[in-house]
């Protein structure tokens, strides 16, 4: 039986994604923190869905505007999982995954069913109070400040909207230019926390590749349409930019259909491709399921009980109320591979991939703009 190997750290950089929104509070209500945000009357967080730190880096002659900033600006950190549900929801929070209990874009939901964490809300599968902690804009609502979500049209009455963006006044636009129009808007009002959100090159990512021409393009219009945003900031009004996770590109040939073998003893998959997580039935032995993924994945994946994962702080501090969601059996993809139960997954059409704690998908950028400039 092979030994636990030794598991990496989630957090790669000093700073992490949950520090960010925390900061921009802090800012604008005339506290500095770790990051050093100037005081401002407008806090601005604009979350570009995908941006992971390496593509941006490798490919900053298509983005100007945020190039002139990636020398200057240290990384930082997703949180684990590297998925959208589990990022924006810390974030939003200031929380760990642990915490604030989106472990991944599936898990178990209060009836023990493994749910979307995206969608699962709007069929009435989980409670708005799935989301554990409260939001920064419901604490800047407490303090007596503005807070502001601006996104697509089609998120506006989700349940996904309603767990992690509660206490802000949403404002739509539909491309990248009307948002950044609704951002104009705040800026020349009151002062306010501001969240914006910018979903397509996560898109592109999935359907293309990151790197694509479609993802180039994606980025190129958002580079222009903050550039063109960015004269519009007071000289107290600061804005960063930053995301939710990075992107690996894992082609159909290298995605891997998991044997029925190796699921005898599993009752429901969770998680993602990219980083499976293995509800066992009652009665099995997670150190033996372990035991028996790691003899099978060895160096493509790392494999760990719930107990390992939680200790090896991936998760980040982690509540008893959040612990049993997390799956018994995590296998979080180390090489360029993503995993599959059904070989018949429509998700098997995705190139662009993440989830797990390789270097591409957990450093992001955070580039300073404005006052924090």
């Amino acid at each position: 039986m092979l030994a636990a190997a030794r598991l990496p750290a989630p957090k790669a950089h000093r700073f992490r994604l949950s520090d960010v929104m925390p900061a921009g509070l802090a800012a604008l209500q005339g506290r500095r923190t770790g990051l050093g945000l100037a005081p401002v009357e407008h806090a601005v967080i604009v979350l570009v869905d995908g941006l992971g730190l390496a593509p941006l880096t490798a490919r900053r002659g298509h983005a100007r505007t945020l190039a002139a900033r990636l020398d200057r600006d240290p990384a930082i950190s997703s949180v684990f999982p590297t998925t959208t549900a589990s990022a924006l929801a810390s974030l939003t929070t200031g929380e760990d995954p642990g915490r604030h209990g989106l472990v991944g874009y599936t898990a178990p939901g209060p009836s023990g069913r493994i749910v979307n964490q995206l969608t699962g809300w709007d069929d009435g599968s989980l409670p708005v109070t799935w989301q554990r902690m409260p939001t920064l804009f419901e604490q800047a609502a407490d303090a007596g400040e503005r807070a502001v979500a601006i996104g697509p049209p089609r998120y506006r009455g989700s349940g996904f909207t309603a767990a992690v963006l509660r206490g802000a006044d949403y404002l739509d636009g539909g491309s990248m230019a009307e948002r950044f129009d609704r951002l104009r808007e705040v800026l020349a009002g009151p002062k306010a926390l501001v969240y914006l959100y910018v979903p397509e090159l996560d898109t592109a990512a999935h359907k293309h590749g990151g790197g694509s021409d479609a993802w180039l393009a994606a980025l190129e219009e958002f580079d222009a349409a903050l550039g063109a945003a960015l004269p519009a900031l007071g000289p107290r009004d600061g804005l960063v930019v930053t995301a939710d996770h990075g992107i690996v590109d894992v082609p159909y040939e290298d995605q891997i259909v998991v044997p029925p073998e190796a699921l005898t003893d599993v009752a429901a998959v969770a998680g993602e491709p990219r980083c499976l997580q293995l509800h066992l039935a009652r009665g099995a032995d997670a150190d033996e399921v372990a035991a028996a993924w790691r003899e099978r994945e060895r160096r493509r994946a790392w494999v760990a009980t719930r107990s390992e994962a939680i200790a090896a702080g991936w998760f980040g501090s982690v509540d008893p109320e959040v612990a049993p969601r997390i799956g018994d059996v995590l296998v979080a993809a180390r090489e360029r591979v993503a995993y599959y139960v059904d070989p018949n997954d429509r998700g098997r059409r995705m190139i662009g991939q993440h989830g797990s704690l390789s270097p591409e998908e957990l450093a992001i950028p955070l580039l300073r703009f404005g006052a924090w400039d």
